[in-house]
C-alpha cells in the first residue's frame, strides 16, 4: 500500500487495484490543486460541497464497500463546534491494512467511538492547532488512545499553503511524540512486515 501527502489533510492511498483520496484539495481554500480523478474513491472528513467527478464519494457517517475497500464513517464533534458542526472519522480496510483518518475534530473521542474505530495500523492525523484543528498535545493524546503502528501527520505549517488559520510547525508535534529526529520521505510503501510493535511516526514530503 502506498501513501503520498499533498498538503493540508490531502493524502492519496493506493495499490494496484484502487486509489483513495482523502480530503481532496479542490474543495479547500488553501491554494492547492485537486488531485482526484474519476477513477478514485474520494473521502471527506467534513462536507465541503465537492463537485468533482469521482468513482465513489464518501462525506459522512455510514458503512461503505467498493472495490475490495471497506469504509466505516463515525460521527464526531468538529473542532470548531460553535454552530453544532459535525465531522466524520474513518476506519478504512484495504489490502490487509486498517487505516484511521482523523480530520478537524475535537480532541476527545468516546469509548464507543474508539471501539468503532477499532484496531488501526496507520493513523492519519492533523497536528497544526491554533484553534483550527488538533494541536500537538491533542493529537498526541488521541494517538495514545488509538495506539496505531504508524502515524502520518498532516495539516501543519507549510510556506506553500494558504491556510485559513496559521498552522504550527511540525517540529512541535515531533517533539511532543519524542521523535524530533524523524526524517521525511516522499512515499510510504507499506508492507505488512513493516508494522512494528511500537508506534512509529512517518513524515511524508508534500508531493507537488
Amino acid at each position: 500500500m502506498d501513501f503520498q501527502y499533498y498538503g493540508a489533510n490531502c493524502v492519496r492511498i493506493s495499490n494496484k487495484k484502487v486509489n483513495i483520496v482523502l480530503d481532496d484539495n479542490s474543495a479547500m481554500a488553501n491554494g492547492l490543486a485537486s488531485i482526484a480523478t474519476k477513477e478514485d474513491i474520494v473521502i471527506f472528513t467534513s462536507q465541503k460541497g465537492y463537485t468533482g467527478d469521482a468513482r465513489f464519494m464518501i462525506e459522512g457517517p455510514g458503512e461503505y464497500e467498493i472495490a475490495e475497500v471497506s469504509v466505516r464513517g463515525i460521527p464526531t464533534k468538529a473542532h470548531l463546534d460553535a454552530d453544532g458542526q459535525r465531522a466524520t472519522i474513518y476506519s478504512i480496510h484495504a489490502n490487509g491494512f486498517s487505516i484511521g483518518v482523523l480530520g478537524h475534530i475535537y480532541p476527545s473521542l468516546t469509548d464507543e467511538q474508539l471501539e468503532e474505530l477499532g484496531i488501526i495500523d496507520v493513523l492519519i492525523v492533523p497536528v497544526g492547532g491554533n484553534g483550527y484543528t488538533l494541536d500537538a498535545t491533542g493529537a498526541s493524546k488521541l494517538i495514545k488512545q488509538i495506539d496505531p503502528k504508524i502515524v502520518i501527520p498532516t495539516h501543519y505549517n507549510d510556506s506553500g499553503i494558504s491556510y485559513e488559520v496559521p498552522q504550527a510547525d511540525l517540529d512541535l508535534f515531533l517533539a511532543e511524540m519524542g521523535t524530533a529526529d524523524t526524517e521525511s520521505i516522499d512515499v510510504l510503501k507499506l508492507k505488512e512486515s513493516d508494522l512494528g510493535d511500537k508506534t512509529q511516526v512517518i513524515v511524508l514530503n508534500r508531493t507537488k
